[in-house]
């Protein structure tokens, strides 16, 4: 460390709360892997605004070097402190450090344990799987959220059982994330208990999520399901039933989606059009010719082009 360096190092050991920010910001200012050591000491100053522009340099050299020190800041209890970390490990963050993330992910810490959770969808590695199921049936509902949102970004994963029961979970924020990593779930079962969530879950949320991991999965057990979600007293469920029952069109919802043109929400109205022209059958013509009159000008465009792909796929049953 050459004299410059060991100056501010000097500094960042003053009494004094100003000298040790001016020191840090030198050295954030220098931008320099020689800096880093000194950096990495200021990330244990007593003082927060220290420790952030240390956390701040550090993201700025971007030296994977510092990554165990800004690990340790995750067990900050400040929440700034926290949060800037977790960006700059964000970016730092390499297929090359799961080992060590899994390793962290073993402390007793709970801020730690949430934001490697976060950190180990940045690797996709389907190895971290062991690792994040622990998690799964945590007494801490953060980290169940966590880890089920986790499971989403896991490469390779197709089948997880112990995933599935938490769209069942006490917490409606963890069935949200559970709904939703569903999705990409192919187990036996997801199918029919995204259908339960869909039609008997008390939070709207839950409900939109299963239907927009429905719309996913377009598997024809769930047609039942997402004709009743479209009566759904939550628009947004009402708009994912219909999205969804676009890929999988059945003359058995067609009653349910001529209603749903006029429903008083114009995104719902839109999504119902455009599956009744997925039918393609001549009964709905009449309905989304009505439907040009909409007030919203969206609804009565996806009416036209309904109404125009099933005249043109009749036309090419006659030829």
């Amino acid at each position: 460390m050459n004299d410059d360096l060991n100056h501010w190092l000097e500094m960042l050991r003053s009494p004094d709360v100003n000298d040790r920010i001016v020191a840090v910001k030198t050295l954030q200012h220098l931008g320099d892997d020689e800096t880093i050591d000194a950096l990495i000491i200021a990330l244990k100053d007593e003082h927060i605004t220290v420790q952030k522009i240390a956390i701040s340099a550090l993201w700025e050299i971007a030296n994977p070097v510092a990554i165990p020190a800004l690990i340790e800041c995750l067990s900050s209890a400040d929440t700034d402190i926290r949060t800037e970390a977790a960006s700059a490990l964000s970016e730092l963050i390499t297929q090359d450090k799961l080992l060590l993330l899994l390793d962290k992910l073993q402390s007793n810490d709970v801020n730690i344990q949430l934001n490697i959770l976060v950190l180990l969808r940045k690797i996709h590695d389907i190895q971290s799987l062991p690792d994040i199921l622990p998690f799964l049936e945590s007494k801490n509902p953060e980290l169940r959220e966590a880890a089920v949102t986790t499971l989403r970004y896991i490469n390779q994963l197709e089948k997880c059982p112990q995933a599935l029961n938490l769209i069942f979970d006490e917490e409606a924020s963890v069935r949200r994330a559970a709904a939703l990593t569903l999705e990409h779930l192919q187990d036996a079962e997801v199918i029919t208990i995204l259908c339960q969530a869909l039609t008997n879950d008390s939070d709207w949320q839950v409900r939109r999520n299963a239907a927009k991991s429905l719309a996913i999965h377009a598997n024809n057990q769930a047609i039942s399901a997402l004709e009743v979600a479209l009566n759904d007293e939550h628009w947004q469920v009402r708009k994912l039933a219909a999205q969804a029952l676009q890929k999988i069109p059945d003359i058995q919802v067609m009653p349910r989606l001529i209603q749903a043109l006029t429903d008083e929400y114009a995104d719902v109205r839109k999504e119902a059009a455009i599956a009744l022209g997925n039918l393609a059958h001549p009964d709905v013509i009449n309905p989304l010719q009505q439907a040009l009159d909409d007030p919203d000008k969206e609804v009565s465009i996806q009416a036209q082009r309904a109404i125009q792909k099933i005249q043109t796929e009749k036309k090419v049953v006659l030829g």
